[in-house]
C-alpha cells in the first residue's frame, strides 16, 4: 500500500540527508513532497495545511543548525502525517450489560456488507457475542450475502422477506430478537447503500438512527476511490454524525489520499482498516504506525503483533531452544517458513521491518525476483530430501544433490547453495537466540546480506548485495541463465 506516495516522498527527503542544507534546498525538497503528496490525491487543503506546518518548524533555527538536521526534518514530517490521521479511538464503547447496536453505512461497493462480518469476527475474539441483522434491502443479493458471512464467520443473522416491510422496522426486529435470545450482547446492523449519496438514502439511515439510537455509527468507505471517500465520508457525517470510518481496500491502495484526508476534512477518526478479502483482514488503524511505513521507515509493531496472533508459540519455544543447543535443522527451517507464510507476503513482511523496504521494491523492480517464489522454490527442495538429509544436511553428497534437484525440479547447484546457506544462517540464528533486541535486528541485517532474509537475492547468491542496482541484477541474472544453457548443453555433448 502507499507506494506512490512513500517513493515519492523517499525522493524528497532522500536529499534532505545529503549535502548542505539551508532554506533554499529545505523549500525546494518542499516543493517535491508536496507534489507527492497531491499526486496521491490527497486533498489540496490539506496539503496546504500540512506543508504550512512541516515549513514552519522545518526553518528554524534549531533545525538548520542541528548535528543532522536531516534526520530532523524527516522527524518533523513523521510527527506531521501523525497529527494529520489522528488521534484515534479504536474502542466501540460498547455497553457492559444489555445490547450495544452498531450501525454500519455506505456506498454500494464498499464492502459494507463483508465489512459487518469482519467486525463480528474480531468482536468474537473479544469475547462479545455478536448478531447480523439484514436491513440492506435495495440490493437483491445484499440479504443472503450476510447470510453467507454469518455462517463463515459462526453468528447468528437476523433476516426478512424484504416485501411487505422496512428497513426501520427489520433493525427494531433484529434488536428485540436479540434482546429475547439472552445471548446476543452486540447488533451489527448493515444498512442499505446507494451507488452514490442521496436524499432517499440519508433520510432512510437518519430515520434507522433516530428510531434505534445506536451506540456506534461506522461508516465503510473504499480507499481505493481517494477523494471520493473522502467526499463521501463528510456527506454521511453532517447527516448522521459518525464515530468512526473504515477505510476498506487499503491493501490494493497505492496512492493513499484518502488515509491521509479522512480525518482532517471530516473530523471523524479512522477506526479501523480493511486489508484483504478474507474475514480476518481487519485491522485497527494506528497513525504512527501508518507514518512509519509511509516514510519507509517499516512498521515492527504490526509485524510482531500479526506474529504473535499467527505464530504456534510452543514450537517457535521449541525450535528457539534447538537454536541455542545449536540442533537447528532444515526439518526445523521449514516448519518456520511456513509460519513465515501465514503473515502475507515476503515483500509486504520486508517493509514492516525497518530499513529492509527499500530492498523489497527494489527486487519486486526486478525480472524473476518474487521472494514468495523462491521461498517455495526451497520448501520444494527440502521436501524432496529424506527425514535423514534435513537432520544432516552434510550428508548431501554429488549423488544426494542430484536426486534432489530431480525430484523438485531445481537445479543441482541451487541444492548446494541451499545447504551452504542453511549452514551460515544456522550459525547466526544460534548467535540470535541469546541476543537482546537491538543486537537481533543488526543480525537480520546480516542474513539478509546471506541472502536468507532476501530470498529473492537468488539462493546462495552471496554476490548479490543491496549496492548493486537493478541494471547489475539482470545482467547478473541473465549471466547465471547462460552459464546454465551451456552446462546443459555441455552435458548433452558428453552423453
Amino acid at each position: 500500500m502507499f507506494e506512490k506516495i512513500t517513493q515519492g516522498l523517499g525522493d524528497a527527503l532522500g536529499k534532505m540527508q545529503r549535502g548542505r542544507i539551508n532554506e533554499a534546498n529545505i523549500r525546494e525538497a518542499m516543493q517535491e513532497v508536496k507534489a507527492a503528496l497531491l499526486e496521491a490525491d490527497v486533498s489540496y487543503d490539506v496539503v496546504d495545511e500540512f506543508m504550512k506546518a512541516v515549513l514552519e518548524q522545518s526553518l528554524g533555527e534549531k533545525v538548520l543548525k542541528a548535528l543532522k538536521p536531516g534526520e530532523q526534518i524527516i522527524g518533523i514530517v513523521h510527527q506531521e502525517l501523525i497529527n494529520l490521521m489522528g488521534p484515534v479511538d479504536h474502542s466501540l464503547h460498547l455497553r457492559k450489560s444489555g445490547v450495544s447496536i452498531i450501525m454500519m453505512c455506505g456506498l454500494q461497493g464498499s464492502g459494507k456488507t463483508t465489512t459487518c462480518g469482519k467486525l463480528a469476527k474480531m468482536l468474537l475474539a473479544e469475547g462479545r457475542k455478536p448478531m447480523l441483522v439484514a436491513a440492506d434491502l435495495q440490493r437483491p443479493a445484499a440479504i443472503e450475502q450476510l447470510k453467507t458471512v454469518g455462517a463463515q464467520v459462526g453468528v447468528p443473522v437476523h433476516a426478512e422477506d424484504p416485501k411487505g416491510t422496512n428497513p426501520v422496522q427489520v433493525c427494531q426486529n433484529g434488536v428485540n430478537a436479540a434482546k429475547k435470545t439472552g445471548s446476543v450482547d452486540t447488533v451489527i446492523l448493515d444498512t442499505a447503500g446507494r451507488l452514490h449519496v442521496d436524499d432517499a438514502l440519508m433520510k432512510e439511515l437518519s430515520q434507522i438512527d433516530r428510531k434505534l439510537g445506536p451506540d456506534q455509527v461506522l461508516l465503510v468507505t473504499d480507499a481505493m476511490t481517494g477523494q471520493d471517500a473522502v467526499r463521501s465520508a463528510k456527506a454521511f457525517n453532517e447527516a448522521l454524525e459518525l464515530d468512526g470510518v473504515i477505510l476498506t481496500k487499503l491493501d490494493g491502495d497505492t496512492r493513499g489520499g484518502a488515509a491521509l484526508s479522512v480525518k482532517q476534512v471530516t473530523g471523524v477518526p479512522i477506526k479501523f482498516i480493511g486489508v484483504g478479502e478474507q474475514l480476518d483482514k481487519l485491522e485497527t488503524f494506528h497513525p504512527d504506525r501508518m507514518a512509519g511505513r509511509i516514510l519507509g521507515m517499516g512498521d515492527i509493531v504490526s509485524l510482531v503483533e500479526k506474529a504473535q496472533a499467527e505464530f504456534d508459540s510452543e514450537e517457535m519455544e521449541r525450535q528457539q531452544e534447538k537454536m541455542l543447543k545449536g540442533k537447528f535443522t532444515l526439518e526445523d527451517f521449514q516448519k518456520q517458513m511456513k509460519q513465515i507464510k501465514k503473515l502475507g507476503s515476503m515483500g509486504e513482511i520486508m517493509k514492516m521491518i525497518p530499513g529492509m523496504g527499500q530492498m523489497a521494491d527494489a527486487m519486486s523492480n526486478m525480472d524473476g525476483m518474487n521472494p514468495d517464489k523462491e521461498i517455495g522454490k526451497m520448501e520444494a527442495m527440502i521436501s524432496s530430501m529424506t527425514q535423514e538429509e534435513r537432520r544432516n544436511p552434510n550428508l548431501i553428497d554429488r549423488s544426494r544433490r542430484n536426486r534432489i534437484a530431480r525430484g523438485c525440479g531445481a537445479e543441482p547447484s541451487d541444492v548446494g547453495n541451499l545447504v551452504k546457506q542453511f549452514n551460515d544462517m544456522a550459525g547466526m540464528m544460534q548467535k540470535m537466540a541469546g541476543m537482546g533486541v537491538r543486537d537481533k535486528m543488526r543480525a537480520v541485517q546480516e542474513l539478509s546480506k546471506m541472502g536468507m532474509a532476501n530470498p529473492g537475492g537468488r539462493l546462495g547468491d552471496t554476490k548479490f548485495r543491496s549496492k548493486r542496482g537493478p541494471a547489475d541484477a539482470k545482467k547478473l541474472q541473465q549471466q547465471k541463465k547462460d552459464k546454465r544453457k551451456q552446462a546443459r548443453k555441455s552435458r548433452k555433448k558428453n552423453r
